[in-house]
C-alpha cells in the first residue's frame, strides 16, 4: 500500500495551494480519506474528511470556507484545495486513508506547507 502526498511548498499569505494524495495498492473507494496537519510541538490535527464514495465531507472550523477536500476514485486521488492561506496554516500536511469496513489505516509521509511573506 502506498499513500503519497504532493503539492506542498512556500506561498505568501492570501495565496493558494492544492495538495494531492495518490493512493495505490488498495481499492480506494473502500476507504474514507482525511487530511491532517502538524506543527512542531503540537499534536497532529484533523483538517478535512471525506467518505469513500465522496458524497460527504467535513471541514474543521479553523479552515472552513477556505479549504475544500475532494476525491477522484478513478484516478485514486484525494485533494485538498487551500485558499486564502494564513501563516498559521504552516504545517506538515498528511493524508490518511481508513478502511470503511475494517480498522486498517495508512498514512503518507507528509508534505510541508509554509505560508510566509
Amino acid at each position: 500500500v502506498s499513500v503519497v502526498e504532493s503539492g506542498g511548498g512556500l506561498v505568501e499569505p492570501g495565496g493558494s495551494l492544492t495538495l494531492s494524495c495518490k493512493c495505490s495498492g488498495v481499492p480506494v473507494d473502500e476507504y474514507h480519506a482525511s487530511w491532517h496537519r502538524q506543527t512542531p510541538g503540537k499534536e497532529r490535527e484533523l483538517v478535512a474528511f471525506i467518505t469513500g464514495d465522496g458524497n460527504n465531507a467535513r471541514i474543521v472550523d479553523s479552515v472552513q470556507g477556505r479549504f475544500t477536500i475532494s476525491r477522484d476514485n478513478v484516478r485514486d486521488l484525494v485533494s485538498l484545495e487551500m485558499n486564502s492561506l494564513k501563516p498559521e496554516d504552516t504545517a506538515v500536511y498528511y493524508c490518511q486513508i481508513q478502511g470503511m469496513s475494517s480498522n486498517k489505516e495508512f498514512w503518507g509521509q507528509g508534505t510541508q506547507v509554509t505560508v510566509s511573506s
